[in-house]
């Protein structure tokens, strides 16, 4: 009877260590279990972190862009600063660049004008002089305001004198130009000077 109840013992320590493994699993289970819902939660707290790096990143990058466009700017208003400057000191150039050859014409006109008496070869001289400088000028955009038998015009005349008595036929209209008005391209730089009809 000894012996059965060793047997009745050994069998029970066998079953406890057999349940006891059971248990193991069962808490190895459940330790993983929390294991993965504490990676979960960690899970959610390094997406929660990634927004605002993100949101950081984004804000850096929107600044660099920002510093970017304002130094660009800066750098274009002073390269405009410049150029306009320049354009005022030499915009004329090119209008005196080819206007140059019409002073080596009248410079060449008056050192042969001292060597002739003859005045028809001076009027000559300078009649080419005059239609070489209003070639260059018309290459240029420089036309004259036409006034001959033309309807007075506040656009273009500036009235210096009114003539009586003309009738009715030169009433408003141009009878003399005192000054040559001049227009550049459309814009009148100079009105002309005239006298009108009344």
């Amino acid at each position: 009877m000894a012996e059965k109840d060793i047997n009745i013992e050994d069998e029970e320590i066998k079953e406890e260590q057999a349940a006891e493994p059971v248990a193991d699993d069962t808490d190895k289970q459940s330790d993983k279990q929390s294991d993965e819902v504490a990676d979960h939660d960690g899970g959610e707290a390094t997406e929660e972190q990634d927004p605002l790096a993100e949101a950081q990143a984004q804000i850096a990058d929107l600044k660099d862009k920002y510093l970017r466009q304002v130094a660009e700017f800066d750098n274009y208003r002073k390269r405009t600063l410049k150029e306009r400057a320049e354009l005022i000191l030499n915009g004329g150039e090119k209008t005196i660049i080819a206007l140059l050859p019409v002073i080596d014409d009248m410079e060449r006109a008056i050192a042969n004008g001292q060597k002739t008496d003859d005045p028809e070869v001076l009027r000559e001289g300078m009649t080419l002089i005059y239609q070489k400088l209003m070639k260059t000028l018309e290459a240029q955009g420089v036309n004259k305001i036409d006034t001959q038998d033309a309807d007075f015009d506040t656009n273009l005349h500036e009235a210096v004198a009114l003539v009586p008595g003309m009738g009715d036929d030169k009433k408003g209209k141009v009878i003399d130009c005192m000054a040559t008005g001049y227009k550049l391209n459309d814009k009148v730089i100079r009105y002309a000077k005239v006298a009108v009809g009344q």
